[in-house]
């Protein structure tokens, strides 16, 4: 079965990405944004990449998904530029993952 990779996230931010052959789901709203996450990580989908804003709104959410192997959902800048998300979980992710602050963020 081949995985997909897919962004989610407002329209400005995720339509560039189509170009490069991935699944790309335009949400406005948080509804919007959970039910795109929802129905990609029913799917079968291996990677979401989210927006920033989009993530912030939808934490619980996406925190179900944290521990699972798939899908890997991802948070990236959105067109408002970086707020600190991305990268807060990814030291997180580290951490959990190695027991130990390594990233001395």
């Amino acid at each position: 079965m081949p995985y997909s990779i897919a962004v989610v996230g407002d329209r400005d931010s995720v339509m560039g990405f189509r170009a490069l052959g991935l699944d790309v789901r335009p949400a406005e709203t948080a509804a919007e944004g959970a039910e795109a996450v929802r129905a990609l990580a029913d799917g079968g989908c291996a990677i979401i990449y989210i927006t920033e804003r989009l993530a912030s709104e939808l934490a619980g959410d996406i925190d179900k998904y944290k521990d699972r192997v798939m899908p890997a959902v991802i948070v990236i800048p959105g067109k408002e530029g970086s707020g600190g998300l991305g990268l807060a979980a990814l030291k997180s992710a580290v951490e959990r993952a190695v027991g130990a602050d390594i990233m001395n963020t």
